[in-house]
Protein backbone atom coordinates (compact mmCIF):
# COMPACT_ATOMS: atom_id res chain seq x y z
CA UNK A 1 0.00 0.00 0.00
CA UNK A 2 1.28 3.16 -0.91
CA UNK A 3 2.55 5.86 1.81
CA UNK A 4 1.64 9.57 1.75
CA UNK A 5 4.25 11.42 3.75
CA UNK A 6 2.24 14.20 4.18
CA UNK A 7 -1.79 15.87 3.89
CA UNK A 8 -0.47 17.52 0.39
CA UNK A 9 0.99 14.39 -0.81
CA UNK A 10 -2.67 12.30 -0.16
CA UNK A 11 -3.92 15.26 -1.69
CA UNK A 12 -2.02 15.05 -4.64
CA UNK A 13 -2.60 11.48 -4.94
CA UNK A 14 -6.41 11.86 -4.70
CA UNK A 15 -6.23 14.33 -7.42
CA UNK A 16 -4.34 11.82 -9.99
CA UNK A 17 -6.67 9.19 -9.25
CA UNK A 18 -9.52 11.35 -9.63
CA UNK A 19 -8.44 12.68 -13.01
CA UNK A 20 -6.99 9.33 -14.66
CA UNK A 21 -9.97 7.81 -13.50
CA UNK A 22 -8.01 5.01 -11.41
CA UNK A 23 -10.21 3.41 -8.85
CA UNK A 24 -7.14 1.35 -7.32
CA UNK A 25 -5.32 5.40 -6.77
CA UNK A 26 -8.61 5.80 -5.27
CA UNK A 27 -8.43 2.91 -3.23
CA UNK A 28 -5.07 3.91 -2.00
CA UNK A 29 -5.56 7.42 -0.48
CA UNK A 30 -8.81 6.62 1.54
CA UNK A 31 -8.20 5.46 5.29
CA UNK A 32 -10.35 1.64 5.95
CA UNK A 33 -12.65 2.97 8.20
CA UNK A 34 -16.60 3.36 9.14
CA UNK A 35 -15.59 6.87 10.03
CA UNK A 36 -14.54 8.02 6.66
CA UNK A 37 -17.38 10.52 4.88
CA UNK A 38 -17.82 11.77 1.33
CA UNK A 39 -20.56 13.47 -0.43
CA UNK A 40 -21.10 14.05 -3.83
CA UNK A 41 -22.16 17.12 -5.69
CA UNK A 42 -26.03 16.83 -5.54
CA UNK A 43 -25.47 13.09 -3.82
CA UNK A 44 -26.05 11.92 -0.19
CA UNK A 45 -23.86 11.61 2.88
CA UNK A 46 -21.70 8.39 1.93
CA UNK A 47 -20.29 7.02 5.37
CA UNK A 48 -17.59 4.28 5.31
CA UNK A 49 -14.79 3.54 2.78
CA UNK A 50 -16.91 0.50 1.57
CA UNK A 51 -19.53 2.33 0.05
CA UNK A 52 -17.77 5.38 -0.82
CA UNK A 53 -15.43 3.31 -2.78
CA UNK A 54 -18.06 1.66 -4.21
CA UNK A 55 -19.36 5.18 -5.57
CA UNK A 56 -15.80 6.51 -6.84
CA UNK A 57 -15.89 2.99 -8.91
CA UNK A 58 -19.04 4.77 -10.48
CA UNK A 59 -17.99 8.30 -10.92
CA UNK A 60 -14.25 7.34 -11.78
CA UNK A 61 -14.94 5.88 -15.15
CA UNK A 62 -16.74 9.24 -16.65
CA UNK A 63 -13.74 11.28 -15.29
CA UNK A 64 -10.80 10.37 -17.40
CA UNK A 65 -9.81 13.52 -19.55
CA UNK A 66 -10.97 15.75 -16.92
CA UNK A 67 -8.72 18.00 -15.51
CA UNK A 68 -9.23 19.35 -12.15
CA UNK A 69 -7.14 22.37 -11.58
CA UNK A 70 -7.32 23.72 -7.53
CA UNK A 71 -7.25 27.34 -6.60
CA UNK A 72 -7.66 29.01 -3.27
CA UNK A 73 -6.48 26.38 -1.19
CA UNK A 74 -6.76 26.84 2.66
CA UNK A 75 -5.29 24.34 4.97
CA UNK A 76 -5.87 24.29 8.43
CA UNK A 77 -3.74 22.19 10.60
CA UNK A 78 -3.46 20.08 12.93
CA UNK A 79 -1.46 17.53 14.88
CA UNK A 80 -3.35 14.07 13.37
CA UNK A 81 -6.09 15.77 11.45
CA UNK A 82 -5.76 18.30 8.69
CA UNK A 83 -8.48 20.15 6.66
CA UNK A 84 -7.69 21.39 3.14
CA UNK A 85 -10.87 23.94 2.02
CA UNK A 86 -10.49 24.62 -1.94
CA UNK A 87 -12.16 25.29 -4.92
CA UNK A 88 -12.14 22.30 -7.94
CA UNK A 89 -11.82 24.02 -11.87
CA UNK A 90 -13.34 21.27 -13.38
CA UNK A 91 -11.92 21.26 -17.35
CA UNK A 92 -12.77 19.55 -20.23
CA UNK A 93 -10.81 19.78 -23.30
CA UNK A 94 -9.18 22.83 -22.02
CA UNK A 95 -12.79 24.11 -21.08
CA UNK A 96 -13.82 24.93 -17.69
CA UNK A 97 -17.37 23.15 -16.86
CA UNK A 98 -17.63 23.67 -13.48
CA UNK A 99 -16.47 24.83 -10.04
CA UNK A 100 -17.29 22.52 -7.29
CA UNK A 101 -16.39 24.15 -3.44
CA UNK A 102 -14.58 21.00 -1.58
CA UNK A 103 -13.68 20.12 1.98
CA UNK A 104 -10.75 17.40 2.02
CA UNK A 105 -9.46 15.94 5.68
CA UNK A 106 -6.83 14.12 6.05
CA UNK A 107 -5.79 11.98 9.05
CA UNK A 108 -2.28 10.47 10.03
CA UNK A 109 -2.33 6.72 10.35
CA UNK A 110 0.99 4.97 11.41
CA UNK A 111 3.23 6.75 9.19
CA UNK A 112 0.96 7.80 6.49
CA UNK A 113 -1.94 10.36 5.95
CA UNK A 114 -4.79 8.93 4.20
CA UNK A 115 -8.87 10.83 3.22
CA UNK A 116 -11.02 10.81 5.48
CA UNK A 117 -13.40 12.71 4.17
CA UNK A 118 -14.61 14.81 0.82
CA UNK A 119 -17.31 16.90 0.23
CA UNK A 120 -18.03 18.99 -2.68
CA UNK A 121 -20.65 21.21 -3.82
CA UNK A 122 -21.28 23.24 -6.64
CA UNK A 123 -19.85 26.82 -6.62
CA UNK A 124 -23.23 29.13 -6.74
CA UNK A 125 -20.95 31.82 -7.90
CA UNK A 126 -17.68 30.64 -9.44
CA UNK A 127 -14.65 33.33 -10.03
CA UNK A 128 -14.17 34.07 -13.63
CA UNK A 129 -11.70 32.09 -15.40
CA UNK A 130 -7.90 32.42 -15.87
CA UNK A 131 -6.87 34.16 -19.23
CA UNK A 132 -5.57 30.91 -21.19
CA UNK A 133 -3.94 33.08 -23.95
CA UNK A 134 -0.28 35.16 -24.01
CA UNK A 135 0.83 38.40 -22.31
CA UNK A 136 -0.06 41.33 -24.63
Amino acid sequence: MATFPSPQSAEAAFYEAFQAGDPQGMREVWHDSDECVCIHPGGERLQGTDVILESWDDILPGMRGVVVHRTQVTAIPGDDLVLHVLRENLYVHGERRGVMLASNGYRQVGDSWRMVLHHASPDPEPAPEWPTGGMH
